[in-house]
């Protein structure tokens, strides 16, 4: 049974030497991984472009369109496009299938590992990609393309960030996972590029070059797994202490027989000891119970860190950034007031991508807690500006082109404000929150939150802002709901996510059993888990319990 048997390691009670030193390698290893949000990134920012491209919709709707005029033929242009209910469908429909995909990829890394996982979650999305190229004007075969690439997606999204919380060092650990965000935003700008260079095409390649570029993703992510090491802690969790040694060798840059490595398994090994004595594993059923056992009232209780996880997935999806790289591209052209909604979309997108770097140092620096306050904050100032500006002088009739750029400067200043914060401190929390042994079940948990949420307003936001009959055609006032979520988004972190900030995973385990989160920025550990566990090398070096003796790999 996992985690059944007792490790005979021993460690130090010296806080400084529970990580070996960071090096240049763990950079390299997390920022290779971190690609992966590239599949995340590109998949949302391509469907906003096809939806609005003239061939597309001519495929699927029947209406003409004139391009060498650049007008649609017998139609007003701010209904040429296709119905609610099938941008809604189409859209939709991967996050429905990243959203199984997140929940199954966490048993799946707990029994073959964290990289074949992520593996085949490439494979699977190569063939939901073929789906779509092949289909023309086959809704059926393009829609279960999107739900088969979506369930790959789920895979790789799930288990990456997974991936990088277990094996990037602590004092960068939150830089480091931002990197995924990062990889977000720069496929969703890459997406826009080559939407806006195939959008004018009077053929099928208009739509499947963009779905055809993703394999290049696949193809590098997946290749490129085969050479970084399983996570350490998957090792600890199996009871293979000789191939975690290894494993935090290689990932640490460290000699094999280091007491940087010794010191460092011996903590993990000693945490997950701890915390089986807690959450013992029973049942397969048993084990996704766990998730949710405990008090709310209880900081650290599995329920409180699944909430927690699941709540910051869910309040990230509701600040409404999707609604922009959605439905950005369509939501410009039914407003009537803007020349090239394609062109603004690449501007949004590229906000998105510049912005982010900013959160590898912040979010080290300042800490969780101050980004995600400030930048709710700031999420809200901009959003309200643009509802109330939209509703007055940016009305197409008032012919206002200074309110216009109004509301796509402050619609920028909301994209910067959620990019260097929420967008990927968000992720940042939900692979630092969850102890060992549910840690593989928690993160896909939380990631399959986002997609649930994700899938919801892909469903409702095409008839909220749409102007076709059955539409609510909110135009700009989308913003005042957006907005008031924010408040919500806000008051979240403030008063229920802690600051993780300079802690290992192990550590952030007792900061949430002994303090609350407003007062957990001013935590600081005692002393090591090798020490509780009575597993400290005396003064001499020498053990007071037998090292382990690295195996060779089978």
């Amino acid at each position: 049974m996992v985690g059944a048997v007792v490790y005979p390691l021993s460690g130090t009670a010296d806080l400084s030497r529970i990580e070996a030193p960071v090096t240049f390698k763990a950079y390299l290893l997390c920022g290779f991984a971190a690609f992966g949000g590239i599949f995340f990134g590109y998949d949302t920012g391509w469907m906003s472009g096809v939806l609005g491209m003239p061939y597309f919709i001519t495929l699927y709707t029947g209406l003409q369109y004139n391009y060498e005029t650049g007008e649609p033929v017998d139609v007003p242009k701010t209904e040429f496009g296709l119905p609610s209910s099938q941008k809604s469908l189409m859209t939709s429909i991967l996050s429905c299938g990243t959203f199984f995909g997140a929940l199954i990829a966490g048993d799946v890394a707990d029994f073959l590992g964290r990289r074949p996982t992520i593996i085949i979650g490439c494979l699977v999305f190569c063939v939901g990609c073929i789906l779509e190229i092949i289909s023309t004007n086959q809704e059926v075969l393009f829609v279960m393309g999107r739900l088969v690439s979506g369930v790959g997606v789920g895979f790789i999204s799930a288990v990456i960030i997974l991936y990088m919380a277990e094996v990037a060092p602590r004092k960068v650990r939150g830089a480091l996972v931002s990197g995924y965000q990062f990889c977000i935003t720069l496929g969703i700008l890459l997406a826009n590029c080559v939407t806006y260079a195939s959008s004018n095409r009077n053929d099928t390649g208009s739509y499947r070059i963009p779905v055809g570029v993703q394999f290049l993703w696949a193809i590098i992510l997946g290749i490129g797994l085969f050479i970084l090491p399983e996570s350490p802690r998957y090792y600890v969790m199996k009871g293979k202490i000789d191939l975690a040694a290894r494993s935090l060798s290689q990932v640490r840059g460290q000699p094999l027989d280091s007491d940087y490595i010794k010191d460092e398994l011996a903590e993990i090994v000693a945490n997950h000891e701890y915390e089986m004595q807690i959450i013992p594993q029973t049942s397969y059923i048993g084990s996704w119970i766990a998730c949710f056992q405990g008090s709310l009232r209880k900081g650290n209780s599995n329920l409180r860190r699944t909430l927690l996880g699941s709540g910051m997935q869910m309040m990230q999806q509701l600040t409404g950034i999707n609604f922009i790289f959605y439905f950005g591209t369509t939501f410009f052209q039914q407003l009537g007031t803007i020349q090239n909604p394609f062109f603004i979309s690449l501007v949004t997108t590229l906000v998105n991508v510049l912005s982010t770097p900013i959160s590898f140092i912040a979010v080290e620096k300042l800490g969780r807690r101050v980004l995600l306050n400030w930048g709710g904050v700031g999420m809200v100032i901009t959003q309200f500006i643009v509802a109330i500006v939209g509703v007055t002088e940016g009305r197409p009739e008032a012919q206002n082109d200074a309110a216009v750029k109004v509301m796509i400067a402050f619609i920028c200043i909301y994209i910067f404000c959620f990019a260097s914060t929420w967008g990927p401190v968000g992720w940042v929390i939900i692979g630092e929150c969850f102890p060992l042994p549910i840690r593989s079940r928690g993160v896909g948990i939380s990631t399959a939150c986002n997609w649930f949420w994700n899938c919801i307003i892909a469903v409702i936001t095409p008839y909220m802002v749409g102007n076709t009959p059955g539409s609510a055609n909110l135009g700009p006032r989308v913003f005042f709901i957006w907005g008031s979520l924010c408040i919500g988004s806000t008051l979240f972190a403030y008063f229920l996510v802690p600051e993780m900030k300079g802690l290992t995973l192990e550590q952030i385990d007792t900061m949430m059993e002994e303090t609350t989160p407003r007062k957990s920025r001013s935590w600081k550990p005692t002393s090591t888990f090798a020490a509780q566990m009575g597993r400290v090398r005396d003064e001499k070096g020498s053990a007071n319990q037998q090292e382990f003796a690295p195996e060779s790999e089978p």
